[in-house]
């Protein structure tokens, strides 16, 4: 039987996007923030984060208009809430948690050692009035050899999800995946 969910709670139906790490480099800093908003906006690599001025890192995306998408692994969770309940503004986020920051290729934002992923963005728009920052992926490079390659989700209530099982449609589905794929 359906039950009714409140208003204020809606957003958890459809938040369990991967948990990404943002960095930006401004001012000769360095830092990280955590993002469970994300949006794949199209089959190219463009896609957007939600935030806005209440974060520290807002600042070096609007100068910059740079980032590294960093996504985490399930056994990063700890330090992913961590990076979450902290500011970079009075915090070096890096050494706190003990994240190696990589030379990216293309933006002066970090990449992190510990990740699954990297992501390097430049940030093409930025839609203000609902903190929608949307970017384009320049490059992005893959950590195969962690042993653990579940991506976090957040349910929005203080809760987490991580990958589990897989299931293969791609033959079903063909007619409809870019070519690559």
């Amino acid at each position: 039987m359906m039950k009714p969910l409140t208003a204020a709670k809606i957003f958890t139906l459809l938040e369990p996007g991967p948990v990404v790490l943002v960095t930006t480099r401004h001012a000769g800093q360095n830092n990280i923030m955590a993002i469970s908003w994300t949006m794949v906006m199209d089959f190219t690599p463009r896609f957007a984060i939600c935030t806005g001025a209440w974060n520290h890192s807002f600042t070096a995306l609007e100068k910059t208009r740079e980032c590294v998408i960093a996504i985490p692994s399930a056994d990063m969770l700890d330090t992913v809430v961590g990076i979450g309940t902290c500011s970079g503004a009075d915090t070096d986020k890096f050494t706190r948690f003990g994240l190696t920051p990589v030379k990216a290729q293309h933006v002066q934002a970090p990449l992190v050692a510990q990740c699954l992923a990297n992501i390097e963005c430049k940030v093409t728009e930025i839609i203000a009035p609902h903190g929608i920052v949307v970017l384009d992926g320049l490059a992005a490079y893959v950590n195969r050899s962690k042993p653990d390659q579940r991506m976090l989700h957040a349910i929005g209530d203080g809760t987490f999800v991580a990958d589990g099982e897989r299931f293969d449609r791609r033959k079903a589905m063909q007619s409809k995946l870019p070519e690559g794929v």
